[in-house]
């Protein structure tokens, strides 16, 4: 068992490692009639010099298997078996630890078959992958499908009913810059560790730790050492989970994978209500209704290993504060990891580093400078108040991800408005308890206005009337990527305003019924009926890959997108298409595909996704591509970036190169 989980790993390693790649053979199919009864068809490929595609044996742990399958046959019946013009070369395979056979150059396979009616018509379903000595095209399948004439009189021997499937074209990544919002995601998980630090878990410990290893230390120095070996440890215990994780499912599933697991977080139903529940009870625990805690066998048999002495010891006690303060520190790292995971792949595993330095920075940093512990404010019952504040922040959090389940679903039971009400009553509760209108238990009332408490007031009462301005229609750009979009219509106002488009009928826009541009803007959701709209009026393609769950997005379309210049050029010089990537709708069975491994796409959101990375190279979202006649590249791909100039620019581009 375990020589075959070995080999499926070395054959998905060797399957994704040129997922970019274009396909290296070309698939012809043809009929050749031999009399009036009976014909040939001969399915040929010519593989590029150097690559080879695998024989058609089909095995349970080896390569896959070339396959040529007739499908729904009607009027014919087959003769015999596939027979193939070039016999395999065959060689044992050190890694699938088997013999393998494979097809080079040019390769037929013929089929014969006897008419049983005057007419007969079928499919041919073709399924390859392309090797060299270092790397494999990913899977591909394509389709013919053929009807032999039922003139049959005037068919003479030899007759060819030829198909061809051009070669992939070769698709390059698009590279477009997410730096400007890594930094941002950065800041914020840095904030987010130093804010864990201030939970009545995890502060009252900060001293107690640092004092314990400088008293338990020969000397300074050693306790600088061991201090500094804790909060390395600390941060490990943060980082390895979340990324072995995610590279597992690179390993085993390469980068589309991890996508899907990451666009399946972020937008599916079931987990987004789940991380809905979590957040509200971990919520009620900061208000006091209860104490979330893990069993106390599991805490106190890792805590007793943490007396050893030397680096095991050192490890356990950095697990140990990291089993006891779960209560406080899980909503708070699920709510860096939930926010990063709509980046690139590693981006997850950037925060949570950033938010464990953060975190297990000041036991390190007391540790070196012990005088440090005396300026230090004493726990007490303001702890006990910021957990309450932080209850406060994860309800409001927990309906970002109720949020995007609706969004990707069309529920509509949270537009805009009745989200911002949500949050202006969670806003307008935290501004009640710090003026000591609220109690909560276990948190004494505060006896004095400090400045702190002042600062902090001032700061929520203001934010709660930030928030009283977006019912009235203020854009609130500062938050556009927890909000729902403002082109949704919700029941207090109905903030859309509509534009038509010169020449064609809006209401005959494909899902034009769901979904809609930001804006005002009119354009389409479907690539092929944007393509032909924008070659009817004589405009370039302005392709935009969104997504439900994409912060960024939401961010450059209310941060650039709503600069006057930016949608004056896109309203009048380009057709506009959003192409959502995580939509949930169904679209009609006519329009659906198969992906290269041959899975059938229904959904809006996966066709998108396909689309993106197969025909453009596009994995992340926003992603902005300008395109003209013939499907003609006509500036750089752009992605998320918030200078409005440069973007002007990039439109500006295509424009001329139109």
């Amino acid at each position: 068992m375990k020589n075959k989980i070995l080999l499926l790993l070395a054959f998905l390693l060797t399957s994704t490692v040129a997922f970019a790649q274009p396909q290296r053979a070309q698939w012809k199919a043809k009929v050749n009639m031999i009399d009036a009864k009976t014909f040939d068809v001969v399915v040929t490929a010519t593989i590029d010099s150097t690559w080879h595609v695998y024989d058609t044996t089909r095995t349970e742990m080896g390569p896959p298997a070339t396959i040529v399958d007739f499908k729904k046959i009607d009027g014919a019946e087959k003769v015999g078996g596939l027979q193939v013009s070039q016999q395999p070369h065959r060689y044992y395979d050190d890694i699938f630890m088997m013999e393998i056979g494979y097809y080079e150059g040019i390769v037929s396979f013929t089929q014969r078959f006897n008419l049983l009616k005057e007419s007969a018509d079928f499919k041919i379903y073709v399924e390859w992958m392309t090797c060299d000595d270092n790397n494999c095209s990913p899977l591909a399948d394509t389709e013919f499908n053929f009807s032999v004439p039922t003139e049959l009189s005037e068919i003479l021997p030899g007759y060819e009913d030829e198909a061809d499937v051009a070669p992939a074209a070769e698709v390059k990544p698009v590279d477009v810059s997410t730096t400007g919002n890594l930094w941002a995601m950065i800041i914020e998980a840095f904030i987010w560790g130093l804010v864990a630090l201030l939970t009545p878990c995890i502060f009252p410990m900060v001293p107690m730790t640092v004092s314990f290893f400088m008293k338990g230390s020969p000397d300074p120095r050693t306790g600088r050492r061991r201090a500094f070996l804790y909060g390395f440890f600390i941060v490990l215990l943060y980082t390895l989970p979340i990324a072995a994780l995610i590279l597992i499912t690179r390993i085993f599933g390469g980068d589309a994978v991890t996508v899907d697991i990451f666009n399946w977080l972020a937008t599916n139903w079931l987990p987004n209500i789940i991380f809905f529940l979590v957040f509200i009870v971990f919520a009620l625990s900061f208000f006091g209704l209860f104490e979330i805690t893990l069993p106390s066998s599991l805490t106190t048999k890792t805590d007793s290993k943490a007396d050893t002495k030397g680096i095991g010891g050192i490890f356990f006690m950095a697990l140990t504060l990291v089993l006891v303060s779960f209560s406080c520190t899980g909503p708070i790292v699920g709510t860096v990891v939930i926010q990063s995971i709509s980046g690139e792949f590693w981006t997850p595993i950037v925060t949570m580093f950033v938010f464990s330095v953060a975190f297990a920075f000041p036991f390190t940093l007391l540790a070196m400078f012990p005088s440090l512990l005396s300026k230090m404010p004493k726990s007490g019952g303001w702890l006990a108040s910021v957990k309450v504040v932080l209850g406060f922040v994860e309800t409001a959090l927990a309906f970002k991800f109720l949020s995007m389940a609706d969004q990707a679903y069309h529920w509509n039971i949270l537009p805009r408005d009745i989200y911002l009400v949500i949050w202006i009553v969670i806003c307008t509760g935290l501004v009640l308890f710090m003026l000591n209108v609220i109690p909560f238990k276990g948190v004494d009332k505060f006896q004095k206005w400090g400045p702190v408490r002042s600062i902090f007031t001032i700061i929520a009462i203001l934010f709660d009337a930030y928030l009283i301005s977006g019912l009235f229609g203020a854009p609130l750009s500062s938050l556009s990527g927890y909000l729902p979009p403002m082109q949704e219509k919700g029941w207090f106002y109905d903030n859309t305003v509509e534009h038509e488009m010169a020449g064609y009928d809006v209401s005959e826009v494909k899902y034009g019924d769901k979904l809609k541009l930001s804006h005002g803007l009119k354009g389409f959701f479907e690539l092929e009926q944007a393509k032909e709209f924008a070659e009817k009026v004589g405009k370039p393609l302005f392709i935009d890959f969104t997504g439900h769950a994409c912060v960024n997005c939401r961010e450059m379309e209310q941060r650039v997108w709503a600069d006057s210049r930016v949608l004056e050029i896109l309203r009048n010089d380009y057709i506009v298409v959003a192409l959502y990537c995580d939509d949930k709708m169904e679209v009609p069975q006519e329009e659906w595909i198969k992906d290269d491994s041959g899975r059938t796409l229904k959904t809006l959101g996966k066709i998108n996704s396909f689309i993106a990375y197969k025909n453009y190279g596009v994995n992340a979202q926003p992603c902005y591509i300008l395109e003209g006649r013939d499907g003609k590249r006509l500036a750089e791909p752009r992605g998320y970036d918030l200078d409005i100039d440069a973007f002007i620019e990039f439109l500006e581009t295509g424009k001329r190169n139109y």
